[in-house]
């Protein structure tokens, strides 16, 4: 795919219709988004099919696109002050967000912030890892609050753009209309607010604009990727604020959870799967959801190219390369080594028949990790924790299972493992 920048327009030249078409159904309002900050205004996506056998770049006619990525009424600083910041997709509201236990907290918070802005929680702070949701939350608001009050001030801005706002106010020495625009706001969503660590200035001004915000009853909704008071290089009195109203968590996804958001996205996209591949691309894909899309995106190509059905054979296919480097990355002997290593304890222990809580819970958690990251059956597993049977390691998993739920500082050493293992 060739991309060129043609006036207001950007240009992108596929080899083929086959290619054109996906780029068209999948991914064309995500690069419009990214193509924002090139232009002043939302650019026009034309989109192109390279004439094969030409010396030159000689294209078949053009296809015109509209830039998704500027629907909505999302509020837009003045170019002075920001470049171009991210505009709301319509794709992201609640309808298409798939609510579970990793999520429900957040869910509900976002839909009690979006009907009665201001008056609920302020700010709002949802925090979680790469991938699971927080965005398509922030959205959702504000797609929400659009619609009920079209009249309504409403600005997503990633926290990169705030500070490229503020970058360019000190330079212009335009700090006034900086500060109007968004003092003038009803809504402001702010995307990963830990960008903003180590930056005084920009910290400053947000602080001012938060302040401002919360005191005229102005809703205020924030993402980050770690709890407000564990991000370094944050001042504590902005830390305080974010604190202030409702701070809630958005967990990685279980199995059951992954395996409906497979099925809503396909079936949204008109290419629905069975459960038993919904459950496959599941079991395989733990980390987000971005890699579910991705994974389900690349299942649906591989079908459409072939002219096959999706099925568990064709999904093996499709994701081999993904499969053969998970299990080259994750084995066994390194959950136990990692395990060992972050409870400073021996290997040898883990496989011993100790039952200190301290030898005993670590080993617990390991057996949990191997269940949800190998392949390996609970005997296979049992046996690698130094002969153990099967119904050893299923306890050790209903109950790690049951601990995540009632102790937080477990269920959080619980996921920095997790994602360490994955990488």
């Amino acid at each position: 795919m060739i991309f060129e920048i043609d006036g207001d327009k950007l240009v992108l030249t596929a080899p083929n219709s086959f290619t054109l078409r996906i780029v068209q159904e999948r991914f064309l309002s995500e690069i419009s988004k990214r193509a924002l900050p090139f232009f002043s205004t939302p650019p026009q996506i034309e989109l192109r099919i390279e004439k094969r056998g030409a010396k030159a770049a000689a294209k078949e006619p053009s296809v015109p696109v509209k830039a998704t990525a500027s629907a909505g009424k999302a509020a837009t600083p003045p170019a002075s002050k920001a470049k171009s910041p991210n505009k709301l997709n319509p794709a992201l509201v609640f309808d298409t967000f798939v609510t579970g236990k990793a999520n429900q907290l957040a869910h509900a918070a976002a839909i009690q912030v979006a009907e009665t802005p201001g008056v609920a929680y302020n700010p709002l702070f949802i925090y979680g890892g790469v991938g699971l949701g927080k965005t398509h939350l922030l959205q959702s608001i504000g797609n929400l609050v659009t619609k009920q009050n079209p009249q309504a001030k409403v600005c997503y801005i990633h926290a990169t753009n705030y500070i490229s706002g503020v970058v360019r106010a000190f330079q212009t020495k335009n700090f006034d209309e900086f500060k109007q625009f968004y003092n003038s706001l009803d809504l402001l969503l702010i995307d990963d607010i830990q960008f903003i660590a180590d930056k005084p200035g920009t910290q400053q001004e947000f602080f001012y604009t938060l302040n401002s915000l919360i005191d005229t009853n102005k809703q205020v909704v924030i993402t980050c990727d770690t709890f407000p008071k564990e991000i370094s290089g944050i001042e504590p009195r902005l830390t305080s604020r974010f604190t202030c109203g409702l701070t809630v968590a958005i967990e990685p996804p279980g199995l059951e959870m992954r395996v409906a958001i497979l099925l809503q996205k396909a079936a949204t996209s008109g290419s629905p799967i069975t459960e038993d591949v919904a459950f496959f691309i599941a079991k395989h894909v733990r980390s987000n959801i971005r890699e579910l899309e991705g994974a389900l995106n690349r299942i649906e190509a591989y079908a459409r190219f072939h002219k096959r059905p999706i099925s568990i054979e064709l999904a093996k296919e499709a994701l081999k390369d993904l499969l053969a480097a998970q299990n080259k990355q994750v084995s066994i002997e390194n959950i136990q080594k990692t395990v060992a290593d972050f409870y400073r304890i021996k290997i040898v222990d883990l496989l011993s028949k100790k039952r200190s809580r301290i030898i005993a819970r670590p080993r617990q958690i390991a057996m949990t990790l191997a269940r949800e990251l190998t392949q390996l059956s609970l005997p296979e597993i049992g046996n690698a924790f130094g002969g153990r049977d099967h119904s050893t390691v299923l306890h050790a998993c209903k109950t790690i299972e049951s601990l995540r739920n009632a102790d937080s500082a477990l269920n959080a050493d619980f996921n920095l493992l997790n994602q360490t293992l994955r990488g």
